[in-house]
């Protein structure tokens, strides 16, 4: 990842549209875009801060939150495919 939190942001979506995965972008906090990502039984909130911080929940079912870190992210979204 590079140290500009707006290319970090940019760069993870278009990970996302290779991936073909569904998102849609979420500005909650003055200092943060997120995007909102679907995945079978699950929904993933990654907030991207203008400080160049990450954070990662993943929101699953009845058993609640987990936090992920972000460097483990697109491997547990599984490997890119055409």
């Amino acid at each position: 990842m590079c140290q500009n939190a707006f290319a970090n942001f940019l760069l993870f979506l278009d990970e996302l549209e290779r991936r073909k995965i569904a998102y849609d972008i979420v500005h909650v906090r003055s200092d943060t875009l997120m995007a909102q990502l679907y995945v079978p039984g699950q929904r993933w909130e990654v907030e991207f801060y203008a400080d160049g911080r990450i954070e990662l929940e993943v929101f699953q079912g009845s058993s609640g939150v987990k936090y992920v870190k972000y460097e483990d992210l697109l491997e547990r979204l599984g490997p890119y495919s055409d």
